[in-house]
């Protein structure tokens, strides 16, 4: 049987964007996303990171210290009992429209194959209009975040919802899941 799982943006959606992160050191997490999480796995969510990372592109983010923010992240979960079944990053320009970046699929889509699971039973959350539309291409339900980016007026195909932090996230999934 396929999995369902919780596709996560990881700045600005799990950690405070902070622009370009490359020190390790520097990881903030945003207001309740170790509880938001325990929900969802509880509930049966496999989690997986999808995050693009242009900065490699551009010199200032080292691959290195992005798996190390990676492994990071992972500890710090399972010390609240939730685990990340995969970290998958996008280090192309902005530019480049690789199909691994979002608003493209391919993160999802690898992660997906790689992991057994079903993306019509699966939400992608994110804090950019680019993270909803790599999650309608992939064929998910869709949260994204408030705060940076509101869908276009007369957007044909917007968010499922738009959530004030990932908590509000998390309690809308468990809620529509009937």
């Amino acid at each position: 049987m396929k999995k369902k799982a919780v596709f996560l943006d990881r700045d600005g959606t799990v950690i405070i964007d902070k622009i370009y992160l490359n020190d390790p050191s520097q990881i903030d997490y945003l207001p309740g996303v170790f509880e938001a999480l325990r929900q969802l796995q509880e509930a049966g969510f496999i989690f997986v990171i999808v995050t693009n990372q242009s900065g490699v592109a551009r010199g200032i983010v080292q691959i290195e210290n992005i798996e190390k923010i990676h492994e990071i992240i992972s500890r710090d979960f399972a010390q609240h009992g939730v685990h990340f079944a995969g970290f998958y990053y996008a280090p192309y320009s902005v530019e480049s429209n690789h199909p691994m970046r979002k608003p493209n699929p391919g993160m999802l889509e690898a992660g997906a194959k790689e992991h057994g699971i079903d993306l019509s039973q699966s939400w992608m959350i994110g804090d950019r209009m680019t993270d909803v539309e790599a999650g309608l291409r992939a064929g998910t339900k869709t949260v994204l975040l408030a705060g940076h980016e509101v869908p276009p007026e007369g957007t044909p195909r917007g968010p499922d919802f738009i959530a004030h932090g990932l908590m509000e996230a998390a309690q809308w999934i468990l809620k529509s899941r009937g």
